[in-house]
């Protein structure tokens, strides 16, 4: 045997390399770039986030006064409408203080016609003491009268004394008769200033019963608001509901004590829902009020929402925390922070609106252009 090598006679064929690697690559590439651009152009035009609620009116049941529980009129979730008696205090206290307040109101009443009455009787006083001042004047008047015919008469019996056409005891008559008239004047004159003396007393009574008049007036419109308050502290011993809503959780049973100011539970009103959205400080660069929002609601998947951007929050959802960050001190971590976005819902559907509760988690999408 040869050991030398023979050429094959069929030398086997050059393997073609395939082509589907490269179109596979390619296909990927351009599907991945088309994907990108589109998310790249929708990031763009939209900024999303899922840390959104739903978020509703709560209004605070708050007890006015202190007092102790005597009945509980509702349960938890129960709907009520607004003037429902939700709690009843015990009102023993408040019924004294309004019957004593109304006590208090009647005499301070009385007293003012009493001083109505002592006015009426110290005018009447002062009349009688101007006419007893005309009769006194009066009387005045005719004893001057007196005291001029009667010194009249002394002169002219003076003159016929000394020619002896009369005699002493005339002229002494006429005499006594002018000193009579004289003492009656000086008597008249007198009794008149006392008139005018007890005149001004009673003109200050009067005065004086009629300032008592205005200060038991003034008593009666004070005890007039100690009744009003009497009847309004009775009034807070029924809490009523201050709007239609849901009652949530009630932790407060019969013969519990409450203090004035306390608050009972919350009323979550069903008539009004909107959603608040927290963004990043980071997304908030073209965001704008009125901008359109789509909102996916977990509970209802297979729903679509729309809503629109309502306001933007004043502040930071961490300046609203109890214990806000104080970058001023200690050391400093930069933290991204979120800013509470309001979106009001676009032509929700009432039988929905009544299914969604306040806290339901949301995703927002809002459309910038």
């Amino acid at each position: 045997m040869s050991n030398t090598h023979e050429p094959e006679l069929f030398p086997e064929p050059k393997k073609k390399k395939s082509l589907l690697f490269p179109i596979i690559l390619a296909a990927v590439v351009l599907i991945g770039g088309f994907f990108g651009y589109r998310a790249y152009s929708y990031g763009q035009n939209h900024e999303e986030t899922d840390d959104a609620q739903i978020a509703s009116n709560m209004s605070p049941v708050i007890s006015k006064i202190s007092g102790y529980v005597t009945e509980v009129k509702v349960k938890d979730n129960q709907f009520v409408k607004k003037g429902d008696t939700l709690i009843v205090l015990d009102n023993r206290d408040q019924k004294m203080a309004l019957e004593s307040a109304i006590a208090a109101l009647g005499t301070a009443r009385s007293n003012v016609q009493t001083a109505k009455a002592s006015t009426n009787a110290a005018a009447q006083n002062i009349n009688s003491t101007q006419a007893a001042i005309s009769t006194a004047n009066a009387q005045i008047e005719a004893a001057k009268v007196n005291v001029w015919k009667t010194t009249q008469d002394l002169k002219r019996y003076a003159n016929l004394v000394k020619d002896h056409t009369i005699t002493q005891q005339q002229y002494e008559t006429a005499l006594a008769a002018k000193q009579s008239a004289d003492k009656q004047l000086q008597v008249l004159v007198d009794q008149k200033n006392q008139v005018s003396q007890q005149t001004g007393i009673v003109n200050s009574q009067t005065v004086a019963t009629s300032e008592q008049i205005g200060v038991a007036s003034a008593v009666v419109k004070q005890r007039e608001v100690d009744v009003d308050n009497a009847k309004l502290n009775l009034s807070y011993t029924v809490v009523l509901a201050p709007e239609d809503g849901f009652v949530a959780k009630v932790p407060v049973q019969k013969g519990q004590f409450l203090q004035a100011g306390s608050q009972l539970f919350s009323l979550v009103r069903n008539n009004d829902k909107w959603v608040v959205a927290n963004f990043k400080e980071t997304q908030l660069s073209k965001m704008v009020e009125g901008q359109k929002v789509e909102i996916k609601i977990d509970a209802f998947p297979d729903q679509q929402f729309s809503g629109v951007v309502s306001s933007f929050s004043p502040a930071t959802g961490s300046s609203f925390s109890i214990l806000p960050p104080d970058n001023a001190s200690g050391n400093f971590v930069k933290v991204v922070q979120r800013l509470p976005v309001r979106i009001d819902f676009e032509k929700l559907d009432p039988a929905v609106m009544k299914k969604l509760r306040a806290g339901m988690n949301v995703q927002t999408t809002v459309v910038l252009k």
